[in-house]
């Protein structure tokens, strides 16, 4: 279910940056209809070590504070935002109660930037650390609805009320299926709050960021909350062929499919003159699999020649692998040039470990867009070398031309040999 969610998240997120814009034709993608407000909750650490000034000559509480009334300010109008805090209230040295200290200081919904900014303003760095704690009240604040739900974690350190593992918080969040994503960033750059944080991003499809400067983290904190209000599409299911005659036709979308260890997946798509084809791939390994392995996209012509191919290798520490690809197809001086269909092949080299099922399939997901190609668009398929060929020329340029002068230069030394 982890691995489902984070692989849903991590295609998303990469959709939404590559097909802006795009109209999404009827019966090839699902509508992305009118949907349910965003939700975003920025939690904020305000526990003790807060107070330490190694942010551009500053405390690490004002650089937050002053993150947090920029992005205020920049805040779409239909995202819905909240604040909570954790060790913000509690002074003690009880440990118990001191995990308990988190707290909503703004509830999420539409934003009163004023008020929200005036809540901001009263903290104080404080007490302990009970990220944990922290994120299980977060998820509830954001429960319910269909919108994109997401939370912003800003922390200076590492959970200080375990057993409680923050990462395994994540986790169960995750399993859950609420489609809820945390990005996490950590403003202090060592390496037990860099592994915490990035498992706690890692478990739910989020991201890490380290941050040193106030700018960083404004500018982060920003776009975290600007992603939340990008449409989300549904994918739709499809099923490839073993190959490119009979597979089915694909237009622009988000697509989701299963494919079989060391298995062939075949998609059609039609390209007409002056459009570019982008096109992306991600597989999930949902199950224990063997270190070592790879995807590999390739875009063929229906006569198999390879045009261009993308490709990823991993080994073993990554629950999902990506790659993508790019061909534009020049424009035609004949207005009624047909589109040329390209197969789209996607293959794995996963193998299950010992005494795992190798059915069904591991989960697909497949992003294709048609856009406008550019100005100077090219066959990009020169002797299926690709944009490889302007680099190979290159180099048997520059191979000629040193042979040259090695032959210059060797005669030069063997004739003054001689004269000596």
């Amino acid at each position: 279910m982890i691995t489902r969610q984070r692989l849903a998240a991590g295609v998303c997120a990469l959709l939404a940056a590559l097909t802006a814009g795009i109209a999404f034709p009827a019966g090839a993608v699902a509508e992305t209809a009118a949907q349910a407000a965003p939700k975003v909750e920025l939690v904020l650490d305000v526990s003790g070590s807060m107070r330490a000034n190694d942010i551009d000559g500053g405390s690490r509480m004002a650089a937050a504070k002053q993150a947090f009334n920029e992005v205020l300010d920049a805040t779409p109008e239909e995202v819905q935002l909240g604040i909570r805090t954790l060790g913000a209230n509690y002074r003690g040295n009880d440990r118990k109660t001191g995990c308990k200290d988190t707290a909503q200081l703004y509830p999420v919904g539409t934003l009163d930037r004023t008020e929200a900014k005036t809540a901001v303003a009263t903290l104080t760095p404080t007490g302990w650390t009970p990220i944990g704690p922290a994120l299980l009240k977060a998820a509830a604040d954001l429960d319910g609805g269909d919108g994109t739900r997401r939370i912003v974690l800003i922390s200076d350190g590492e959970d200080t009320c375990q057993p409680l593992d923050p990462c395994e918080v994540a986790r169960e969040i995750a399993a859950k299926g609420v489609g809820l994503t945390i990005d996490t960033l950590g403003l202090v750059p060592d390496a037990k709050t860099r592994d915490q944080l990035s498992c706690i991003a890692d478990a739910t499809g989020g991201t890490y960021t380290s941050v040193q400067h106030k700018e960083e983290l404004t500018d982060r904190v920003g776009q975290l909350v600007d992603r939340a209000a990008d449409p989300v599409a549904t994918p739709v299911a499809v099923e490839g062929s073993g190959a490119c005659t009979g597979a089915p036709a694909l237009k622009s979308g988000l697509y989701t499919d299963r494919e079989e260890f060391a298995q062939h997946r075949w998609y059609r798509v039609d390209v007409a003159p002056g459009k570019e084809l982008r096109a992306s791939v991600s597989v999930a390994a949902d199950r224990a699999v063997n270190p070592d392995y790879g995807v590999l996209l390739r875009a063929v012509t229906v006569h198999g020649r390879e045009i261009v191919r993308g490709e990823a290798a991993g080994n073993g520490r990554t629950d999902v692998i990506s790659t993508g690809l790019r061909y534009p197809k020049a424009e035609s001086d004949d207005e009624d040039a047909p589109a040329e269909t390209v197969c789209l092949q996607v293959s794995n080299s996963f193998s299950a470990a010992s005494g795992v099922k190798t059915t069904p399939g591991m989960p697909l997901e497949l992003t294709v867009d048609v856009v406008d190609g550019p100005d100077q668009a090219s066959d990009v398929a020169s002797f299926g070398l690709g944009r490889g060929w302007w680099l190979l020329g290159a180099l048997v340029v520059v191979g000629f031309l040193a042979g040259v002068l090695w032959g210059w230069i060797s005669r030069l030394r063997i004739a003054v040999w001689r004269t000596n």
